[in-house]
């Protein structure tokens, strides 16, 4: 009897969960609706609008960048036009709103880029695990232990700007981007774009394009 009474409880506890959960998740809906503009509906991204995908990303590395963009780490450089939107952005999320916008990118559907671009796998396999595969994973799916987000959700264009971003300085620059500094001086280990067009081309392999 005294079993039955708890697991009536339990149920009824849990019925009463429902419709708070249920609007929490719907806040979330709504406060990301203003990023779906250019990252997507499902997050997915937008090659044309150089939207990068958000969904399934490492939530840490979501709200670090978020909070870089708000203080004006990441989008400060006059070069940087895209950075200079999200800077613009992140300005009106608070802190809870970045947090619970990381929470709920990062549990969408891992996005899965359509290959775009093509070149000498056998080179960027090399080049991969040689600068790129101890942090970002072996399969180019991010190592929130190292803080180094998934590279395979991502299509090739963003890739390309954002490790030219790097080598040019457009990130990782500011004193406070501790992680950016560090991939600031990796993006330089590629010789030539060849070699970084072959990195991205092999990591679009790793991806499986629908």
């Amino acid at each position: 009897m005294r079993k039955r009474l708890e697991f009536i409880g339990y149920t009824f506890l849990f019925l009463l969960m429902l419709p708070a959960a249920a609007s929490a998740v719907a806040g979330v809906e709504e406060k990301y609706q203003p990023c779906a503009a250019c990252h997507g509906e499902q997050a997915q991204g937008n090659v044309d609008l150089k939207a990068p995908a958000l969904a399934g990303q490492d939530g840490a590395y979501l709200t670090r960048q978020l909070a870089h963009f708000k203080a004006g780490i990441r989008g400060a450089d006059p070069r940087d036009t895209q950075g200079a939107q999200m800077k613009a952005m992140a300005t009106t999320l608070s802190e809870d709103d970045i947090a619970l916008l990381a929470e709920y990118l990062a549990a969408l559907p891992q996005a899965v880029p359509v290959a775009s671009v093509s070149g000498d796998l056998k080179n960027g396999n090399n080049y991969y695990h040689a600068s790129c595969g101890a942090c970002h994973g072996g399969e180019a799916q991010g190592n929130p232990g190292l803080n180094a987000p998934a590279l395979v959700i991502l299509d090739a264009s963003y890739l390309k700007s954002q490790v030219q971003s790097f080598q040019q300085g457009l990130r990782g620059a500011h004193p406070d981007d501790k992680y950016g500094k560090q991939m600031k001086m990796m993006s330089n280990s590629l010789p030539s774009d060849k070699d970084l067009d072959d990195v991205i081309a092999y990591i679009q392999s790793l991806a499986v394009s629908p």
